[in-house]
Order: structure tokens, then C-alpha cells, then sequence
């Protein structure tokens, strides 16, 4: 006959203690190993993405490969390849054929962005803008006189800017930044570093825009890799949290809690008229207009006086550019014709084609996103006030009568509202 496990009646209850203790323990091993396993997935995940996005040792290998072999040049080039006072600490990028890294110049912090090889047709899901060439840095080849060289500018300009009748300007001011050495000449070097820059939206915008106060300033360039002023906040609002906690947080519940994080009112004000200048700055600029396609919180930041910088102009683009590229692309729907995230047109049903006009101007993307940010803890003397003339410039269309004047009347009611309630605090 076969024993008991537990023959007495009075060994029962510690035989049933020991059974549970094993249960709890099994239990336990279980949900450890499984956070292991969790844990290490989401970590390997992580670091893949991470890899893929951040490969900045390979964007310098190419550029500095390049210039030591003399095919470009640039005033960052010794200090990035030779002397490497110039180093990237860390890393922003979002996509990997856009590197963009936190970064110290010798003393000075910048931020530095480097374009990494993309496929030759223009993609609209993606990018804009032509990636490099086949042979990285082919043009101008040798021989080519300045004089040639000019040429090639200005019919880049004209393509991508429209027939501006101040374009030859534009081409003059784009050979005093390529000489970077400020020796009087342009060498072959510079100009194949300022024939690839000038590809990118985002460098051309800078330079138009150099002088006015909320476009970052250009530090220096070497090849298609540049190197502009630092921000100290680089999120219009917002705390930077580990990756690790970013994931188990909800976005809806992330925007909530970002609104919380945000400087006072008054500076908050500061910031959103920042916005609406840099908004003037690229409607009708001196060299066309420009539309902004990602007005997002992560592409905005601000300095220590609370005045507005921007972060990532890459998805600025000349209006005549993307009329250009968008009007014949083919569509089922109003999704189909859409670049970036803000810059919209319909679709034309009779023809499958997208048109070319852009639905909504800048400024009502602007007033979208300031909606919330200026309406939250807004003093309750100007609330209702400010919430009438934001829905007003929100309901903004390219497409009504007088846009321009209504554009230019909305823009100076927000901005001397704002201005009247804080222009006699500290925070002005």
C-alpha cells in the first residue's frame, strides 16, 4: 500500500505550508523571469533603434574622408577631422538619414546635423528634399569658374524659390558663406560643401533668414554637415523623460501632463509672440514664401530670456517648391496630398491629381498649437479675449478674400494683446 504524503492528520498543515510556499515560489520565478524577458526585449529593441538612428561615427568617417582627400572643405572641417575640438555628444536623430546630435565646438555648444545617403527620387511620404547624389559631391567639378558656379546657384534658386527679381542677391550672399576662410575666393571644396548644403531646405532658410532673431545661427559647415547655435530649450513645453518610462505612458495622458510642465504665463506670452514673428519672417520674406509643414512642439524651442528659436526647420519649404512637386502627384483622397504633418491640399476627383494650393496658412497652424499652451493659466482679464482672436486665426484659409489682410490683421491683434499684458513685467 502506498504512503501518504502527509499520513497524520497533524502533519496536514505543515505538509499544505509547504505545498503553497512552492506554489508562491514557482509563482514568483515565473514573473521574474518574464520581467527578464521583457526587460531584455524591450532593451535589445531599444538599442537596435538606437543604432539605426544614431550613426554619427559614419557621417563623420564620409566627411572626413572626403576632406582629407581635398574634395571638400569648410571652416568646421579641421576641427571635426584634424584637430577634433569639434565632437558630437548627444544624439536627436529621428531618422536615420538625418543625424542630429547635441555637440561642443571647442567651448561653444551647437548643435550638429548631417545628412546620410537616401534614395535619388524624392519620396513625399519622407523627405523634400534630393538626398545626395550617386558620387557624394561631384558638382561643381574641377574647372568650373565662379562664374559657372553662380549660374548653377541662381537656376537652383529659381527652381526652388520661383522668379524672384532679388535672387542675384541671394546667390552673392550665398559665396560669402561658402567662403569659409573669409580669404576672398571660393575654393572648389567650398563650393562642392555649398552645392550639397544648399539641397537642404533647412540651411537655405538659414541663411535667408540670418539676421533675424528667432532663426538659429549658422556656426559652420563642412561638406553637407553643419553645425548651428545651441538652444537651451529645445521642446516649446514638456519634461524630458527615460526612454524606458516614455513607453508605459499613455499620449494622451503625456500631453496632459507636458501642459504642466510649462513656464509661467507671462513667459509662455514671450515665447508665443516669438512664434508669430518668426511666422512674419517666412510669409512673403524677402525671398518668397515659405511653408511651414511640422508646426509641433519638439520642433520649437527657446533660450534663457524666454525669446523663441527654432530647433528643426527641415520641414520649411518653399511655397513654390512644393506647388512644384505636389500638383501632379496622384491621389484617391484629401490624405494623398499631404506633406509633413501640416501642409495639406484637396484632391482633385476629376483628375487624381493633387492641386497645388496649400489649405491652411501658417499662421492658423501656429494659432492651432499656441490654442492650448497661451488659453491654460491665461490671466482671466484677457481669457475670453485671446480665445476669440486664436479660434479666429485657427478658422484662417488660404483660399478666403483678402487672406493677406486678414493674415496681417489677425497677427498684430494677437500680438498686441499679448504684448499689452506683459509689458510691464519682468518677463518682457
Amino acid at each position: 500500500m502506498a504512503r501518504s504524503l502527509c499520513p497524520g492528520a497533524w502533519l496536514r498543515k505543515p505538509c499544505y505550508l509547504q505545498a503553497r510556499f512552492s506554489y508562491v515560489r514557482m509563482k514568483y520565478l515565473f514573473f521574474s523571469w518574464l520581467v527578464v524577458f521583457v526587460g531584455s526585449w524591450i532593451i535589445y529593441v531599444q538599442y537596435s533603434t538606437y543604432t539605426e538612428l544614431c550613426r554619427g561615427k559614419d557621417c563623420k568617417k564620409i566627411i572626413c574622408d572626403k576632406y582629407k582627400t581635398g574634395v571638400i572643405d569648410g571652416p568646421a572641417c579641421n576641427s571635426l577631422c584634424v584637430t577634433e575640438t569639434l565632437y558630437f555628444g548627444k544624439c536627436l536623430s529621428t531618422k536615420p538619414n538625418n543625424q542630429m546630435y547635441l555637440g561642443i565646438w571647442g567651448n561653444l555648444p551647437g548643435v550638429v546635423k548631417c545628412q546620410m545617403e537616401q534614395a535619388l527620387h524624392l519620396d513625399f511620404g519622407t523627405e523634400l528634399e534630393p538626398r545626395k547624389e550617386i558620387v557624394l559631391f561631384d558638382k561643381p567639378t574641377r574647372g568650373t569658374t565662379v562664374q559657372k558656379f553662380k549660374e548653377m546657384v541662381y537656376s537652383l534658386f529659381k527652381a526652388k524659390l520661383g522668379d524672384q527679381g532679388n535672387l542675384s542677391e541671394l546667390v552673392n550672399l550665398i559665396l560669402t558663406v561658402a567662403d569659409g576662410d573669409k580669404d576672398g575666393q571660393v575654393s572648389l571644396g567650398e563650393a562642392k560643401s555649398a552645392w550639397a548644403l544648399l539641397q537642404l531646405n533647412e540651411f537655405l532658410l538659414m541663411v535667408i533668414l540670418q539676421d533675424k532673431e528667432h532663426t538659429p545661427k549658422l556656426m559652420g559647415f563642412c561638406g553637407d554637415l553643419y553645425v548651428m547655435e545651441s538652444v537651451e530649450y529645445t521642446s516649446l513645453y514638456g519634461i524630458s523623460l527615460p526612454w524606458v518610462i516614455e513607453l508605459f505612458i499613455p499620449s494622451g495622458f503625456r500631453r496632459s501632463m507636458d501642459q504642466l510642465f510649462t513656464p509661467s504665463w507671462p513667459r509662455k506670452a514671450k515665447i508665443a509672440i516669438g512664434l508669430l514673428e518668426f511666422v512674419e519672417d517666412v510669409f512673403h520674406g524677402p525671398y518668397g514664401n515659405f511653408l511651414m509643414c511640422d508646426i509641433s512642439a519638439k520642433n520649437l524651442g527657446y533660450n534663457d530670456k524666454y525669446d523663441l528659436k527654432m530647433v528643426d526647420m527641415r520641414k520649411i519649404v518653399p511655397e513654390t517648391n512644393l506647388k512644384e512637386l505636389i500638383k501632379d502627384r496622384h491621389c484617391e483622397s484629401d490624405l494623398d496630398c499631404v506633406y509633413g504633418t501640416d501642409c495639406r491640399t484637396s484632391c482633385d476627383q476629376s483628375t487624381m491629381k493633387c492641386t497645388s494650393e496649400v489649405i491652411q496658412p501658417n499662421l492658423a497652424k501656429a494659432c492651432q498649437l499656441l490654442k492650448d499652451y497661451l488659453l491654460r493659466g491665461a490671466p482671466s482679464e484677457i481669457r475670453e479675449e485671446l480665445e476669440k482672436q486664436l479660434y479666429s486665426c485657427i478658422a484662417l484659409k488660404v483660399t478666403a478674400n483678402q487672406m493677406e489682410m486678414e493674415h496681417s490683421l489677425i497677427l498684430n491683434n494677437l500680438k498686441t494683446l499679448l504684448w499689452k499684458k506683459i509689458s510691464y513685467t519682468n518677463d518682457s
